[in-house]
């Protein structure tokens, strides 16, 4: 099963730089266990304590998981998974 991961700049670190990166899993959890294997490091700075972090938003499909099923979000061949940081900030 291969899904695209799209990785945020600031995680680009992980993938030598790749923009994107393939992976494989039933579920969200899974991907990013598969994630981590080849990318030491990354899963921890995607999920905490089984749960996505607090600060990064991830889109399967260009829908937010959040609204779905979370890490448990079921996956399929060809799916696209973006991870973004949040961004907060404005005028005071």
């Amino acid at each position: 099963m291969a899904i695209e991961v799209r990785i945020p700049t600031i995680l680009r670190t992980y993938t030598d730089g790749e923009k994107a990166v393939q992976g494989s899993g039933g579920t969200l959890a899974e991907l990013f266990t598969d994630l981590d294997s080849r990318h030491a490091g990354i899963a921890e700075r995607i999920v905490d304590d089984g749960k996505l972090r607090r600060f990064v938003n991830v889109y399967l499909n260009d829908e937010d998981v959040r609204f779905l099923d979370g890490i448990s979000t079921k996956l399929s061949d060809g799916d696209s998974v973006t991870i973004l940081p949040a961004v907060a900030g404005g005028m005071v």
